[in-house]
């Protein structure tokens, strides 16, 4: 069996959520071992997220070089090519950094390279299936890969959830790099933050999400009616934001904001992956879509398949009456 590794990103004194899909993902292909986690960057900050991370993976080994302290998957890949045994299984994040990052990675570690998984299954003999979606969503494929000399595999983020497993203390193991940094062509210059608009998603327990399916913005009072009686706010996908129905600080996904909701209900969202890797944690997905073969459905805990115009209003109905319950029962 490949040995498997797990590069996980970090951000000011923590790892990223997807360490956990991540570790669920490194489950599924060789249930009998943990993986390696492996962190980059400088600075006391990663001695944090290591040490974190200990108690999940059977091992950390932390690249420390100066030149990693700011986000550059350019400069990333040299250190992973550089310390990643040959023949290794190398499990990323299918998000933006991961996009970047990946697929020159399988070239320098002579890998093979398969992106956007959602399902794997144990490796058998040189052979690991997995399950990826084309045609945007509306077919899912089901492939081999060869990993004889190893793989770069991409996870969706939400594709694989979470699961408790026992604290273990795993070794922590620094690996000082040397980088080559003559041949970088990008530098970082900063990070800009979304200015947080007259609603925070991001501080919001339950979010009531639209996308395409909402279909006139004369609809959206639909499902601002939904949230109030929730008790939830509401945000989107891109193409609402596109048609300018709402503004860029209600988007969830890679070019919007990132969200840790603990109820998120997608109403009339396809479910691309760039949506999907907005949502972080463990939070708990229901989409309605009318189309059963929508991609959502794959991440979603349930899955409804109706008509958004119809069935919110009747939610919203349901949801007034089961609170006006409560409140009765808790005056009596």
């Amino acid at each position: 069996m490949p040995r498997i590794f797990a590069y996980v990103p970090c951000k000011p004194g923590a790892a990223e959520d997807s360490a956990a899909e991540l570790l669920a993902a490194a489950a599924k292909i060789d249930p009998s071992t943990r993986p390696i986690a492996v962190v980059a960057g400088w600075g006391p900050d990663l001695d944090t997220v290591s040490t974190a991370l200990a108690s999940s993976f059977a091992e950390v080994w932390k690249l420390t070089n100066e030149s990693l302290l700011s986000p550059n998957a350019e400069i990333v890949r040299k250190a992973l090519a550089a310390t990643l045994p040959g023949g290794s299984i190398v499990l990323v994040t299918h998000d933006h950094f991961g996009l970047d990052l990946a697929p020159g990675l399988s070239v320098k570690l002579n890998a093979a390279f398969l992106p956007d998984v959602l399902d794997l299954d144990a490796v058998q003999g040189n052979t690991v299936k997995a399950v990826r979606q084309e045609f945007g969503g509306q077919f899912s494929t089901h492939v081999s890969c060869d990993i004889s000399t190893g793989a770069v595999i991409t996870i969706r983020p939400g594709a694989f959830k979470p699961v408790a497993t026992e604290t273990v203390t795993g070794k922590v193991v620094e690996k000082p790099c040397a980088i080559d940094l003559s041949t970088i062509r990008r530098r970082y210059v900063e990070t800009l933050v979304a200015e947080s608009g007259d609603v925070d998603i991001t501080k919001h327990a339950m979010l009531v999400s639209i996308g395409r399916g909402i279909q006139d913005p004369e609809n959206i009072s639909i499902a601002e009616e939904l949230a109030e009686a929730m008790g939830a706010a509401v945000s989107c996908s891109r193409p609402v934001v596109d048609a300018k129905w709402l503004p860029k600080s209600r988007q969830v996904g890679t070019s919007g904001k990132t969200v840790k909701p603990k109820v998120y209900l997608a109403c009339g969202i396809s479910g691309a992956f760039q949506h999907i890797a907005g949502i972080k944690g463990n939070a708990f997905i229901v989409a309605i879509n009318k189309n059963p073969k929508a991609p959502i459905f794959q991440v979603a805990d349930v899955g409804i398949v109706a008509d958004i115009l119809e069935f919110m209003p009747q939610l919203t109905n349901r949801v007034r009456e089961v609170r006006a319950g409560k409140r009765a029962v808790t005056s009596a």
